[in-house]
């Protein structure tokens, strides 16, 4: 099991030296130009919206007919894990659902500091790559600190295989380029509760529990303008 601190520690440090290897703008624009519907998903779990937006399109290249959960359509029960979720009304009812009762309960993260945000995406891939002591393609892929390894199936490893895909980090990275709200400024944390499923514990959002918001905003765009140097 990989510990949590030292893994957002190392994504911390990741983001603070990686730069971009392919050109990510066309992706970015189309997830920033869905900002409102990620804006609302985020208003009703406390997630903010840029990670609902890197989430929705590597779980299934941003198509609205499937769920931010694993990418099974969202108007039918899901096969693949979480699986037996839906079906659901809406795609933002379904997104809502795979960020409060499915793992790893976005929705209950307490930090919000870069390398906390990090980790809660890698977390929601898995942690097989970190257990390996690997940079995972789901957040790095794109960028200078990815270069070749992915789980091709389920509990199968191939160092040689490439994750073609956006990474999380990178698309993070090229929607920073194109608008300033995807740094999050201004992002309410104030508690929300939820109604949990009989069988789990209430959920909640607290407070960031690390630094504050302004404080990481301020890491980030430091790191921004510090790739942007010749």
């Amino acid at each position: 099991m990989a510990d949590r601190d030292a893994l957002a520690e190392a994504n911390e440090k990741r983001w603070s030296q990686a730069k971009l290897t392919r050109d990510f703008t066309s992706i970015a624009k189309s997830l920033v130009a869905a900002k409102a519907t990620y804006q609302a998903v985020a208003a009703k779990t406390g997630v903010p919206w840029p990670l609902i937006a890197v989430i929705h399109e590597r779980e299934s290249s941003q198509d609205w007919r499937r769920s931010l959960a694993q990418g099974d359509p969202w108007d039918r029960r899901s096969v693949h894990v979480p699986a037996g979720r839906g079906p659901f009304a809406s795609w933002e009812e379904a997104a809502v659902d795979a960020l409060v009762n499915c793992p790893p309960y976005a929705a209950r993260n307490a930090d919000w500091s870069i390398g906390g945000a990090l980790t809660l995406l890698e977390r929601y891939n898995g942690l097989g790559y970190a257990s390996r002591g690997l940079p995972s393609p789901y957040l790095w892929s794109g960028t200078d600190q990815y270069i070749a390894g992915k789980y091709v199936r389920d509990g199968v490893y191939d160092p040689r295989a490439v994750d073609a895909q956006a990474g999380c980090a990178a698309l993070l990275m090229a929607m920073m380029a194109l608008d300033p709200t995807a740094r999050w400024t201004g992002f309410s944390f104030s508690p929300i509760h939820f109604e949990p499923p009989s069988s789990q514990a209430s959920p909640s959002v607290s407070h960031p529990a690390k630094g504050s918001v302004g404080a990481f905003f301020n890491r980030v765009l430091a790191s921004l303008f510090e790739r942007k140097k010749p």
